[in-house]
């Protein structure tokens, strides 16, 4: 896709990544030369510094897409990004693209101009407006197909990894070892780490550690096709503030929930399918959404089209045995 885009629309370099659109964490990315060596600084400001253009207000906005000199009315030095991270490295606009299709994010676009005072043009901004759903669609879809869960020979447990207060590896058990090898199997890593866990553990750093609601979670496919999840918490102990993330294949739940996104449910039909894969009744799904037994039916008609079954056993089948 840059190849292509780079076709049309003048870029000095790219980030690109795909995110959890529960929580629009990373789970793989491709950071192009400056950008690289910047990467925990630039996690650092989405998640825990004010700014532009975050990836979390574009997706959840009316426009998915700002460049910086809009938002910063040409006053580029107004965002602390562009102060302390990309000025530096000599960069000057930055256009940045929230991937949404229905209503979903499965990806980010940030684009950079070297350091000048001409930035990304009106024309330019348009065209990334328009291309961006196509390439959300493109990665939906890509969930959808890869949605499958495989048994990887020689899997291992729970993996576990400890993180200081800067983020700094301490320590990881064997099986975190493995994970780590199979995730970085086509995916970019950061000092050995993926950016996926740097994702988690930065969002969660950035929060109060009172804090018991923090979406941190990250599902994500590894080279091979095993679908792992990514949890983020908070270490208390003499060694100071740390972070521990806990990799382990995702369940038949988790799977679920991201295969029923992946399938462009509306939030109302996602809620009716999800109290089905509970074992939920009609009359208890009634009870617990306050809506007549005729919506839930009608619902649940929608969600059979979408996935090609005719009933709640073929429904549930599908998906928490896992044979999309």
């Amino acid at each position: 896709m840059l190849r292509r885009l780079r076709a049309i629309v003048s870029i000095d370099a790219a980030f690109f990544a795909t995110v959890d659109p529960a929580t629009l964490l990373f789970t793989s990315a491709l950071a192009e030369d400056p950008l690289g060596t910047a990467t925990p600084m630039f996690l650092d400001n989405e998640f825990g510094q004010d700014d532009v253009n975050k990836f979390a207000s574009l997706a959840e906005g009316s426009d998915q897409v700002g460049s910086l000199d809009h938002a910063t009315i040409g006053e580029r030095a107004l965002s602390r990004r562009y102060r302390e991270v990309m000025s530096p490295m000599h960069l000057g606009d930055e256009l940045r693209a929230a991937l949404v299709i229905k209503g979903r994010c499965w990806g980010v676009l940030c684009l950079h101009r070297e350091q000048s005072p001409h930035g990304f043009s009106e024309r330019e901004i348009r065209l990334i407006r328009r291309i961006a759903p196509h390439i959300a669609e493109g990665l939906r879809r890509a969930v959808v197909l890869e949605s499958g869960q495989r048994t990887i020979p020689g899997r291992s447990g729970a993996g576990i990894v400890v993180l200081d207060e800067s983020l700094s590896l301490v320590s990881m058990n064997p099986a975190a070892e493995f994970w780590l090898d199979e995730i970085a199997n086509g995916t970019e890593l950061q000092d050995a780490l993926p950016i996926a866990l740097y994702a988690a553990a930065a969002r969660l750093a950035s929060t109060d550690q009172s804090a018991i609601d923090v979406s941190s979670d990250v599902r994500l496919r590894t080279g091979r096709g095993e679908w792992l999840t990514l949890r983020a918490s908070h270490l208390y102990g003499r060694s100071g503030r740390q972070t521990a993330v806990v990799l382990e294949p995702a369940t038949s739940d988790e799977m679920s929930s991201l295969v029923l996104d992946a399938h462009g449910l509306t939030p109302a039909q996602e809620r009716v399918a999800g109290l089905v894969l509970r074992g939920h009744s009609t009359k208890e799904i009634v009870s617990r959404l306050q809506i007549s037994a005729n919506t839930v039916q009608e619902h649940l008609g929608a969600v059979f089209e979408k996935f090609g079954v005719r009933s709640r056993r073929e429904l549930v089948a599908l998906l928490l045995g896992r044979r999309h």
